[in-house]
C-alpha cells in the first residue's frame, strides 16, 4: 500500500492518502516551518511532492521516506511562491518492473534535499557557495538545465566558492549499472568561468579523467559499463578565464538497476 502523510512540526497528522499503486493527495494549507511529507509502501517510487516540482524517481531503502518541506532561505532554489500557496497536490506511484529495468537517468531527483536524507539519489558536496540554497549540491539533480544566468530558480546550480579542492558526490543508495554521464555547466558568461577537465571517481575504485569545453550544452562522458553505489566529481580544473566562478548546473548519469 502506497501511503502519503503530511504532518506538522509537532507530528500532528494534517492529511493522508493511500492506494495500492498510486496515492494522490490534495492539501489545503500554507506550509509552516517543520511541516513534512512522509511517503511509504515501496522501494521504487515516482514522486511529485508539490505541483511546481517535477515528478521524479526516488529509491527508499527502508520503504519509507521523510521529505521536510523547504523553509526560509532553502526556498530560493524552488519556484517563487510554491510553498506559500494555499493548496498543494502530492503524488506517489509504485514503479513497475519494466520501469525499474529500463535504462534511464539514474541521477535525476527533483525531490532531493540538502543535508541527510533517507531516500536516493542524493547529492552532497564539500563546499556550497556562501552556504546558499541557490548554489547547493542537490540542484544538480533537480532535472532542470536552465543555465544562462545564476542565482534563484530556475538558474540554481552547484557553486564552489572558488575552492580548488571542491568535490560533489552522488549516492544512489543501492548498486546500479552505469554507462555514461552528462554534465551541463552553468554558462552565464562572462560572469562565469568553466572547468577544462575533471575526474569522476566511483565506488568500484575506478577513476575516469574527462575534458570539458566552454559551452552551455550537455557534455557527454563515457563510463564503460560498471556497477557502482556512488560517483564523485573531483579535481576540477578551472579555465584561465578571469572569472572565479565555474559552476555545475546539471549532472545526469545513465544506466539501469544492477540485476
Amino acid at each position: 500500500m502506497i501511503r502519503i502523510e503530511v504532518r506538522d512540526a509537532a507530528g500532528a497528522l494534517l492529511a493522508s492518502a493511500s492506494h495500492p499503486e498510486e496515492a494522490l493527495l490534495c492539501l489545503d494549507r500554507v506550509y509552516q516551518p517543520g511541516d513534512r511529507v512522509i511517503v511509504s509502501g515501496a522501494r521504487h517510487l515516482v514522486l511529485q511532492p508539490d505541483q511546481a516540482i517535477p515528478e521524479g524517481e526516488v529509491y527508499l531503502p527502508g520503504e519509507a521516506m521523510t521529505w521536510t518541506v523547504p523553509a526560509g532561505e532553502h526556498r530560493l532554489a524552488y519556484a517563487p511562491g510554491l510553498f506559500e500557496a494555499p493548496r498543494h497536490i502530492l503524488r506517489a506511484c509504485r514503479m513497475t518492473e519494466a520501469e525499474t529495468a529500463a535504462r534511464r537517468n539514474l541521477a535525476r531527483c527533483p525531490a532531493d534535499l540538502r543535508g541527510d536524507t533517507d531516500f536516493y539519489p542524493h547529492c552532497t558536496a564539500n563546499v556550497e557557495t556562501r552556504n546558499e540554497a541557490c548554489f547547493c549540491a542537490r540542484n544538480v539533480v533537480d532535472g532542470l538545465r536552465f543555465n544562462t544566468h545564476h542565482g534563484e530558480w530556475p538558474f540554481q546550480s552547484w557553486g564552489i566558492g572558488a575552492r580548488e579542492d571542491a568535490w560533489c558526490r552522488l549516492d544512489f543508495g543501492r548498486p546500479v549499472r552505469v554507462d555514461a554521464m552528462a554534465l551541463t555547466l552553468r554558462a552565464d558568461f562572462p560572469h562565469d568561468a568553466y572547468w577544462v577537465s575533471g575526474h569522476v571517481v566511483a565506488s568500484d575504485g575506478s577513476d575516469t579523467f574527462f575534458p570539458l569545453e566552454k559551452t552551455g550544452d550537455r557534455q557527454w562522458i563515457g563510463l564503460g559499463s560498471r556497477t557502482v553505489t556512488w560517483l564523485r566529481l573531483e579535481r576540477l580544473q578551472k579555465s584561465s578565464d578571469p572569472s572565479a566562478f565555474p559552476a555545475l548546473r546539471q549532472w545526469e548519469v545513465f544506466g539501469a538497476e544492477d540485476r
